[in-house]
């Protein structure tokens, strides 16, 4: 019998992260590289992607950098394709990339909601649908995408980006339940960890006390907490 670490190794194994230039996305990349896996590198800065892809690299795993505007749904989708071309095949996708800036509720018109949704659940659903005939050839096919706590609870200011990442939430509930048992689909509600977008406000003591404050463990978390998570919903260990 083999040991329960076996179950998180992603040894021969390709991933498609977005949004992995930094934060939580290139934390992810890494994860995946760690555990085995050739990735795929995909965001709108290329000298932060190619800092992540030489990391990969030194820990002796293949990596494909795509500079893409990832608000543009046909250069999403085509990084399934790029995968299969550029390293064989496809198992994992991370679907990291997303957000919104807060903004008042009299300054949230139509265009706002709609960009939300389109940046934050149109992108995950065009790249996973792409994937999913070549993930259908996987033993041990995943799709992980980064939600958001404010998916479930309330906060002033976050009624576009909240709205959004509860629909992507209930996306991968539906998307699960039609994929399965071939392919998993997960999420991670993502509370306050400490990326680039969180710098608006942990410039404020009063607001990173007030965020440590509504946090069980009383910290802001760290771009490995979820990174962790993702290496486990992507492998055998998360099978279940």
């Amino acid at each position: 019998m083999s040991g329960v670490l076996e179950r998180f190794k992603l040894d021969g194994r390709v991933a498609v992260v977005t949004g992995a230039g930094r934060g939580i996305g290139a934390a992810s990349a890494l994860a995946l590289a760690e555990a085995g896996a050739d990735v795929v590198l995909a965001a709108r800065t290329e000298d932060q992607l190619k800092e992540v892809a030489a990391q990969v690299e030194a820990l002796g795993r293949k990596s494909v950098v795509v500079a893409a505007d990832l608000q543009d749904l046909d250069q999403v989708a085509a990084l399934a394709q790029t995968a299969v071309d550029s390293l064989g095949r496809l198992d994992i996708v991370v679907n990291n990339v997303g957000g919104s800036m807060p903004k008042e509720f009299i300054k949230t018109n139509a265009a706002a909601l709609e960009g939300a949704f389109h940046f934050n659940v149109s992108t995950a659903h065009v790249l996973t649908r792409a994937a999913v005939p070549h993930l259908l050839k996987s033993d041990g096919a995943a799709v992980v995408n980064i939600s958001s706590v404010m998916g479930r609870v309330s906060g002033r200011g976050y009624l576009a980006y909240g709205t959004a990442k509860a629909a992507l939430a209930h996306w991968t509930r539906l998307a699960g339940r039609d994929l399965a048992p071939r392919i998993r689909v997960n999420a991670i509600a993502v509370g306050s960890v400490a990326t680039s977008a969180l710098e608006l406000v942990t410039g404020d003591e009063g607001l990173t006390a007030q965020m440590e404050a509504n946090t069980p463990l009383r910290r802001i978390g760290d771009p490995d907490d979820i990174a962790a998570t993702v290496l486990f919903l992507s492998s055998r260990a998360g099978g279940y």
